[in-house]
């Protein structure tokens, strides 16, 4: 009997989803709410590149064209390569545009007889025939609306869109107050090239926010209205945004994406030689923390400006925080055509922004909040169940409860891909459909559910330690290798894919290196 496998979402982990469950012989069906692939790089900023060196983010199988000569491809050059990458391995036919899940719900065994499974699903298998997910689907073009019965869900809705992250203000000192504009940056990535340089043009901007898309964003604003209406850019806390991956000249790569560069860090899971030698190579974590962070700081001028973090490298890229700053950014600072302020609280009046502490408010136009996605409410909704809704968090003091960051304990016949971060998040997305095609194929079985809930516990303890005061609940942070050995081991693979001792010990792991045999 056929099993019907149901991918929502037709980004990049829908489209590596796709991929591998049809290589493993399933036919699945992808529901994509708009009318093309590529998710968050569907639509974006005009000048948005790339953060991620190309040789990191590229599929296992699948290369980047020799024409894309950039370091860093622009948003048209990545676009095209999925598409070129969808179009190589016929994924378009099996995607169902204009398909929006408004809601998903199981039908099978009650709550109470799966709080007492001590495997996942009852039997630590992806399928079962007692169980079966029912897919509410609005075709968004003539809203008629049909509901598909699938044998298993794959979730790679993202977390970097639909649901925008709006601070919340005290009654009256909200974007009601303020007499200008106020939009999210959703909104500003939304328009068109042109209508978005005429919407900005003549204003006077604040941006607020210090993450890529705040500075790509105070970029386009500086170019479009130059000293005259500077662009004033708000956040709370300086960050390591890097302006290259050479640091004084070695790659990035070397000192965090080694296997080498792992063994300084401690681990979920690890035994007590692997912690003792951590312990023992601090010094050298050390080291090269400060390595990165004395380049950032002499190249970009970061003591002239004042913006000098007060945590360490190891921790921004643990807490998978590491942006790239736009060429030219504090050039511009320099030039007075971007000013930054720092501002860990604020509220807005008829005339702007007020700063927390200050009495004169900052007049301006138009605030564009880059402020982020409300991404776990985006997961959460989309269940009926409200027991699912509440266990598919967890709590909201831990990370996101998934074993190998795909799977809830507690929820049957359902992976969620794409969620959890990473600082290549294509490179760790093709780990987890590949390893997810094998699990649906039954070439492993899942432990029991206390086990993994356990793992995951682990993860958490770790995240929290390494990213301390920057934990975000949905990250791998810094242990690429580690992590992709775990899904190696389950899935029978060799986890060392280098030839030779030195290579294995100290080059640096990319995509490539996981290239199907």
């Amino acid at each position: 009997m056929e099993r019907k496998v149901a991918i929502i979402g037709a980004g990049i982990s829908g489209l590596l989803a796709c991929k591998y469950t049809l290589s493993k012989g399933f036919t699945p069906v992808v529901f994509e709410s708009r009318s093309s692939i590529g998710g968050v790089w569907r639509k974006t900023l005009e000048t948005t590149k790339l953060q991620t060196p190309k040789p990191f983010y590229q599929f296992s199988d699948f290369p980047w064209p020799s024409s894309v000569k950039e370091e860093f491809p622009n948003q048209f050059q990545l676009f095209d390569y999925l598409q070129s990458y969808a179009r190589h391995f016929d994924l378009l036919r099996h995607i169902k545009f204009n398909s929006k899940v408004v809601s998903i719900e199981y039908e099978g065994a009650s709550h109470e007889e799966m709080q007492a499974w001590e495997m996942w699903g009852g039997n630590g298998e992806a399928f079962s025939s007692k169980g079966k997910w029912n897919l509410t689907v609005t075709d968004t073009q003539i809203l008629s609306t049909e509901v598909y019965q699938v044998d298993f869900v794959i979730l790679c809705i993202g977390r970097f869109t639909d649901v925008p992250n709006i601070p919340e203000f005290p009654p009256g000192k909200g974007p009601e107050a303020f007499h200008g504009k106020v939009i999210h940056s959703m909104e500003y990535s939304a328009m068109d090239f042109a209508s978005a340089a005429e919407f900005i043009e003549g204003k006077r901007t604040a941006v607020v926010g210090f993450q890529k898309h705040a500075l790509d964003i105070s970029m386009e604003c500086s170019a479009a209205n130059g000293e005259q209406n500077p662009c004033r850019l708000l956040y709370k806390t300086e960050h390591w945004n890097v302006p290259d991956y050479q640091p004084w000249g070695v790659p990035l790569a070397y000192l965090y994406f080694s296997r080498f560069s792992e063994l300084l860090v401690h681990k979920p899971g690890e035994g007590f030689f692997l912690s003792l030698l951590a312990t023992i190579l601090s010094p050298v974590r050390w080291g090269f923390s400060k390595w990165v962070e004395s380049h950032i700081k002499k190249k970009l001028s970061l003591e002239k400006f004042g913006m000098v973090p007060k945590h360490s490298f190891l921790k921004e890229i643990s807490a998978c925080l590491i942006s790239t700053v736009p060429e030219g950014f504090y050039d511009r600072v320099e030039k007075g055509s971007i000013i930054l302020k720092k501002a860990p609280k604020f509220s807005f009046c008829e005339q702007g922004i007020v700063v927390d502490g200050e009495i004169t408010p900052i007049e301006t136009d138009l605030v564009i909040l880059a402020t982020g996605f409300k991404g776990e409410k985006k997961l959460k909704d989309i269940f009926v169940s409200p027991a699912f809704q509440d266990c598919i968090l967890g709590s909201p003091t831990a990370s996101v409860p998934f074993y190998r960051e795909c799977i809830n304990p507690r929820i049957p016949q359902l992976a969620v891909i794409g969620f959890s971060e990473s600082i290549s998040n294509l490179y760790t997305s093709e780990m987890r459909c590949r390893w997810l095609a094998e699990l649906l194929d039954s070439t492993f079985k899942l432990p029991s559910i206390k086990e993994m809930e356990k793992d995951a516990a682990r993860w958490d303890k770790y995240m929290k330690q390494s990213s301390g005061e920057y934990y975000r609940r949905s990250c791998i942070g810094a242990l690429h290798i580690w992590y992709n050995d775990q899904l190696c081991k389950d899935m029978g693979w060799n986890p060392k894919r280098k030839k030779g001792f030195f290579a294995e010990l100290f080059e640096p792991y990319v995509p490539s290196d996981y290239c199907p045999s």
